[in-house]
């Protein structure tokens, strides 16, 4: 059978499993609504699936198998091994914790369309190269699935945007991967706090210690491993033949998988810029590269004057008229001490507090509310690192319009909004 046709067999598949869920959605019970402190009945957990379940896919898996009122019971994978892999450590969890010492109930998917015909799942976990997010999070979304979607949240800035739409039309819950919000001890919320509440005076700049863009790919082929859906790997992307450093890791300086590391920890770390700068729903409105006489780094403008420059440690630089502060995964630190010092009053700035970024995600499915690091506040913050690297790939000053979410007056930035897609795939 041709992708062509399949696809549409699948297409039709998952309309009739989802109108079939929508006749009759279940409805999720928290744990302390049964009464007791055990683990909820079957009929009353999140079942979920994990898209992808190599290295942070794993470690999804892992941990979101070991949640009380969560049952793992599917893997999708193209990699053969991976996703047995996979099924194996999940089946053999659960076996561990049965009365009867034994486990079978994970099923595999090389094909996430086959997967989201389900009426059965509640939620994904999408754990893919960062060229799939787009495409599997709209599917998803229109199947009636919730998300947990790792960072960077989309390739382009024109796929975020539609991730952004469908998850709002279908009414799904949406976390974006990027835990500096939630987890390391508070320190990039207390950060973000300190910054927002004005004890450093009038932010001027923001120092982003992070690496740098994607490239072109001109690795030579090498023979397809056996197992591996080579083609469904590349989906949309161009095609290329196989080489060992694309798969299963190694793709990210890649242009057409992702957007570098100016995307990988930038998706962090610009983050908290943004949530420091209270921009969650906005961003820069300039970005300037480096010229190597008076730009010495590439440097974004926001409206309101504040200058975010790339580059500098692995960490986020706040800077004010009145102090500094510095926040990485490791420590915060700041001048004058006071300001981490004194508690932080009733009156001043709190940001949403939670203890697991996951945790928030489970919470969120059951309550309906919005994530800490909603699919809007993914989609803000990755669009700060595809304007950077934008800007670096065509060596020139970019004016953005962040309401808009466009490029003003300039028809070659505008071209790199979006990608061409390989057929039969497409948002």
């Amino acid at each position: 059978m041709t992708d062509k046709r399949r696809a549409n067999r699948l297409t039709r598949r998952r309309f009739l499993a989802a109108a079939s869920a929508a006749v009759a959605a279940p409805t999720i019970i928290p744990a302390t609504a049964l009464g007791g402190g055990g683990r909820p009945a079957p009929s009353n957990r999140i079942t979920m699936a994990c898209i992808g379940a190599h290295n942070m896919g794993e470690n999804n898996m892992k941990s979101f198998s070991g949640a009380r009122d969560v049952q793992m019971v599917a893997i999708c994978d193209v990699d053969r091994g991976i996703r047995g892999k996979a099924m194996k450590w999940v089946e053999g969890f659960y076996a561990r914790r049965s009365s009867k010492g034994s486990y079978k109930g994970c099923d595999g998917y090389n094909d996430f369309r086959e997967l989201l015909t389900r009426s059965d799942l509640d939620a994904v976990c999408i754990s893919t190269p960062e060229h799939w997010h787009g495409i599997m999070a709209v599917e998803a979304a229109k199947a009636g699935k919730d998300m947990y979607c790792e960072k960077p949240l989309s390739l382009t800035i024109g796929e975020g945007r539609a991730m952004v739409d469908a998850v709002r039309r279908y009414g799904r819950v949406f976390q974006t991967g990027s835990q500096q919000r939630s987890e390391y001890r508070g320190m990039f919320r207390n950060a973000c706090e300190w910054v927002r509440s004005g004890r450093i005076g009038e932010v001027k700049t923001v120092h982003i210690g992070v690496g740098g863009p994607s490239h072109d790919c001109y690795l030579p082929g090498e023979p397809t491993p056996e197992g591996l859906d080579w083609d469904l790997w590349l989906g949309p992307a161009p095609w290329r033949p196989f080489n060992r450093k694309l798969h299963p890791y190694s793709w990210r300086p890649y242009r057409d998988y992702s957007g570098g590391q100016m995307a990988n920890m930038g998706a962090h770390h610009f983050d908290i810029a943004q949530w420091g700068l209270d921009m969650d729903h906005s961003g820069p409105v300039e970005i300037i590269p480096p010229n190597g006489k008076d730009v010495k780094r590439l440097t974004y403008r926001y409206a309101n004057g504040v200058l975010v420059y790339h580059g500098g440690g692995n960490s986020v630089k706040f800077t004010g008229t009145k102090g500094v502060i510095e926040v990485s995964r490791k420590r915060v630190t700041a001048e004058p001490k006071w300001i981490m010092e004194a508690p932080l009053r009733p009156d001043e700035v709190h940001l949403r507090k939670t203890g697991s970024h996951r945790g928030d995600f489970l919470e969120c499915v059951r309550t309906r509310k919005r994530c800490i690091c909603d699919v809007e506040i993914g989609y803000r913050s990755v669009t700060v690192c595809h304007l950077g690297n934008i800007c670096y790939w065509l060596n020139r000053p970019l004016r953005w319009d962040p309401e808009k979410q466009e490029f003003v007056g300039d028809a070659e930035a505008s071209r790199w909004l979006d990608r061409p897609k390989r057929a039969p795939w497409s948002i």
